[in-house]
């Protein structure tokens, strides 16, 4: 029997990116095995209100403020009324939130904890301790999952990074990868033959994280030591008046080509111009784009953080020691040498990359966890005074007390929409037939 499932984050279409193109192709292939997924999320622009994808997948574009970067402001109750009546009109049994940094992510699981729904978090990304935005990131995601039935993490440093931040139970926790369809993401039949150009290829958003400031640079180093080199960077993001400069100061406007913001269905094409693919990232959890890349026939050259080495295998990557800007030189250098001699075949990655990831693969684990949330019920019983215990029971001299607080006022709100909004008055949606049905 399929489980109705809620997705919720801040993060989907319009707005491309990795977290987006995972919740979309999981909820796809879920629908495929023979479960009701909608998505929660906040509006974009005019898409305001119901929304239907491929295969029936449901989109509820919730009118609510928008802070920062597609982040809705946080308030803690604000969003109750609103996502419980989505909850009870899709009769949603699951709620799935994904990303750390999602306001609508973290407060849907908190509505659904209080409802007494089962809960299920994905963390998409990796974050220090050091400054105030990762302190304060660390808190809300412990008091978040205090009560979250259970935890997935995109690799296996993702749960290191996990338990450490929250001091959750590594029990509580499955590892379960990206995935691409491979299919979008296939190498050029035709290509034409090299002229003995050798293409690199950048595809990120333009922020210090993923290490444009090396990659500012790393450029021109590469242009002088290496004639027959030139870069394609596609993105957009604050660093981008910056990667211009770089360009007129240093004469590189016939070597470097800056391409902006790139659709994703035009993201294999401008991979495939490419004979490697450079990602100098200072934090990576999984890196969905290198696997596209690989897909795509290109060398991987990439900083050696977070959970980038998980990814592939040592075959198809040169991967910088260290993360600084003459080890990753050091790394192109090696791969610009590496595709000149001939010495690696890049013919073969596509289908090594299409035996490795795979979103049906992805969608059954994830029903494992599912399943597994269900047999647990008994002892993560979602009584509420049980769960204000657990809230209690947290490290913290000030937090525990402010957890409780919350939790207090949340189930006062709750009472009170029960009595003004009964759920017996609440229309059930009906549900869009399973494509199995039509097989």
């Amino acid at each position: 029997m399929g489980y109705n499932i809620a997705m919720a984050c801040d993060f989907f279409y319009p707005q491309l990116g990795g977290v987006e193109l995972h919740i979309y192709h999981l909820s796809q292939s879920l629908i495929r095995l023979g479960h009701s997924v909608v998505i929660i999320t906040h509006a974009y622009g005019d898409r305001v209100g119901v929304r239907h994808l491929t295969n029936g997948l449901k989109v509820y574009h919730v009118p609510y403020f928008v802070l920062h970067r597609e982040t809705t402001f946080p308030n803690v109750f604000g969003t109750f009324p609103i996502v419980r009546n989505i909850l009870i009109r899709e009769q949603i049994q699951i709620v799935h939130s994904h990303g750390s940094a999602s306001t609508f992510s973290l407060e849907s699981i908190f509505h659904a904890n209080t409802m007494g729904l089962k809960t299920v978090f994905t963390d998409h990304s990796l974050y220090g301790f050091a400054n105030i935005t990762a302190i304060l990131v660390n808190k809300l995601l412990t008091f978040t999952l205090t009560n979250t039935d259970k935890v997935i993490c995109v690799s296996n440093i993702c749960k290191d990074n996990m338990i450490v931040r929250t001091d959750i139970s590594p029990d509580r926790i499955s590892v379960i990868p990206n995935a691409v369809v491979s299919e979008d993401f296939q190498p050029l039949k035709d290509r034409k033959p090299s002229d003995g150009t050798i293409t690199i290829v950048v595809i990120s958003r333009l922020y210090p994280n993923k290490g444009v400031d090396i990659l500012i640079r790393l450029v021109p180093r590469i242009c002088a030591s290496h004639d027959d080199v030139k870069f394609i960077i596609a993105g957009d993001g604050p660093k981008y008046v910056e990667l211009q400069q770089m360009i007129e100061a240093c004469r590189l406007q016939e070597r470097v080509q800056l391409m902006g913001s790139v659709a994703h269905e035009k993201v294999r094409d401008v991979m495939c111009q490419g004979e490697i693919y450079l990602h100098p990232s200072l934090t990576e959890a999984f890196g969905t784009v290198l696997v596209e890349a690989a897909s795509c026939g290109l060398l991987i050259v990439s900083t050696n953080v977070g959970g980038i080495p998980e990814v592939l295998p040592e075959s198809m990557t040169v991967h910088a020691p260290e993360t600084s800007v003459s080890s990753l030189v050091e790394a192109t250098d090696k791969a610009i040498g590496l595709i000149k001699s001939g010495k690696i075949e890049t013919s073969s990655f596509h289908q090594e990359v299409s035996s490795m990831y795979n979103w049906m693969n992805v969608a059954r684990r994830t029903e494992k966890v599912y399943e597994g949330v269900f047999e647990d019920a008994q002892p993560r019983d979602k009584n509420w005074v049980h769960m204000v215990k657990r809230f209690y029971r947290r490290d913290g001299s000030w937090a525990k007390h402010l957890y409780v607080l919350c939790a207090i006022v949340e189930y006062i709100i709750y009472i009170v929409l029960e009595w003004l909004y009964p759920r017996e008055e609440v229309d059930v949606a009906p549900k869009w037939p399973s494509p199995s049905k039509f097989i």
